[in-house]
């Protein structure tokens, strides 16, 4: 279980001259590209969810096109998941920049090949190709705030980037579905908007290879030293398993809301649509918590999960719909806060020159918990007889993990309730 792994304690960053400028237009536009960027992902995902019946319509004489169809759906987050390990270790040895140019590029080319591909087979492998791609951007954009920003600010644009990826999600849906009332294949279009953003990502991104090196460099005695120094896997290993199991609570309300309004008797896709758009709404308001209350975020994981867990508690229990959103929305403020925190704590574990790779280490770990969340809750579901109590199930987990971070914080003195300190501007 991820809340017996015991984690080492991130480290509070002292305050340090920043490599890059935090203020004035070039700030902005460097912050909006990496949020744009970090979106990208989040398009693959969900803009085509509105068209998959029409999509089963049309290769409806395509043998085995029944499970084909959504897998074009899903294949990009598999591949995202694989890959995003890979991904990490060509960050951090060709660059992050370069990486992100060319994958940004390629996310277009991929993405609007469905417009002319007649093959759902071909069209699969090309979703599979997006994931590539995506796979890529996601490691480089995460990366690169990294890079770009420590302490508190680092905390703010990791919360700010959650906040955008869940507010994109439902926008992308509502887009998707409004360009797919002129055919199934219009939506795919829209991932064109990557060449937009590739050439202001060559022209507004710094990069930061030269601070690299001169960090890096000095006597050949540490030059050496740093040459040889291993990846830090046990670092990372008990937050990775974290985030695995984080990703699982994260994406039950998302995945399984309307199946639980549906079990209550809802069946008004209006009433669905603004039930989720209220959970959506919570992760966001928990994301803004997240970055306003400046604590380290080791501490803070244990009462994230417990107020997880209350949300699940609470939807476990509803026998009506207003219930049922009240423990979604309380869940949904606390993965909002999750999502942060996990992220943040994994950053504050890694060097420069490590963390393209840890940064893809992560992603697949949070990416693969997505993929298997439906999938175990599917499988506890017979055991309990319903839904709902797998999902009290989960919540009963979640609790679990809570006490064992609280627990393992105990014994080795880990809470530190100092504010991460502020970079000098």
């Amino acid at each position: 279980m991820p809340g017996s792994v015991s984690l080492p304690p991130a480290e509070v960053e002292e305050t340090a001259s920043p490599p890059v400028a935090v203020s004035g237009p070039a700030h902005l536009l460097r912050v909006t590209l990496l949020m744009a960027g970090s979106c990208l992902p989040i398009l693959g995902a969900v803009l085509i969810a509105p068209v998959l019946p029409k999509m089963q319509d049309h290769f409806a004489s395509t043998p085995g096109a029944k499970a084909l169809v959504p897998l074009a759906l899903t294949i990009p987050a598999l591949a995202l998941a694989l890959l995003a390990p890979f991904a990490g270790v060509i960050v951090d040895r060709l660059g992050r920049k370069r990486l992100l140019i060319v994958s940004t590029v390629l996310y277009a080319v991929f993405g609007t090949a469905p417009l002319w591909l007649e093959s759902l087979g071909a069209i699969i492998a090309s979703r599979a190709l997006v994931g590539v791609t995506e796979a890529a951007i996601m490691t480089c954009c995460t990366t690169l705030i990294g890079d770009y920003y420590s302490g508190q600010r680092r905390v703010k644009y990791l919360a700010l980037q959650t906040m955008c990826a869940s507010a994109s999600a439902t926008a992308f849906f509502a887009i998707g579905g409004a360009a797919g009332a002129a055919g199934w294949r219009m939506p795919f279009w829209i991932y064109a908007v990557s060449l937009l953003l590739a050439p202001l990502m060559a022209a507004a991104l710094p990069s930061l290879a030269a601070r690299a090196t001169a960090e890096t460099s000095g006597t050949a005695e540490t030059k050496s030293a740093t040459t040889r120094r291993p990846f830090p896997w046990r670092r990372l290993a008990g937050i990775c398993a974290l985030t695995f199991f984080g990703a699982m609570v994260f994406y039950t309300v998302p995945v399984e809301m309307s199946y639980l309004l549906d079990d209550l008797g809802v069946e008004n896709s209006g009433v669905i649509g603004l039930a989720t758009a209220a959970a959506s709404a919570a992760t966001v308001g928990g994301a803004i918590a997240f970055a306003r209350l400046k604590r380290s975020p080791d501490p803070m994981l244990p009462a994230v999960f417990a107020l997880c867990a209350a949300g699940f508690a609470v939807m476990f229990l509803a026998g009506n719909v207003p219930l049922l959103v009240v423990g979604a929305v309380i869940n949904c403020v606390g993965t909002g806060m999750l999502l942060p925190a996990l992220l943040t704590s994994a950053m504050t574990r890694l060097e420069f020159e490590d963390r393209g790779r840890g940064t893809g280490l992560w992603l697949a770990a949070f990416f693969g918990g997505e993929f298997v969340c439906p999938l175990v809750l599917l499988a506890i579901e017979p055991a309990v007889g319903s839904l709902a109590g797998a999902v009290g199930v989960l919540g009963l987990a979640t609790a679990l993990v809570a006490a064992g971070l609280w627990a393992a914080n105990r014994r080795a003195g880990a809470a530190d309730p100092r504010p991460l300190p502020e970079q000098l501007a």
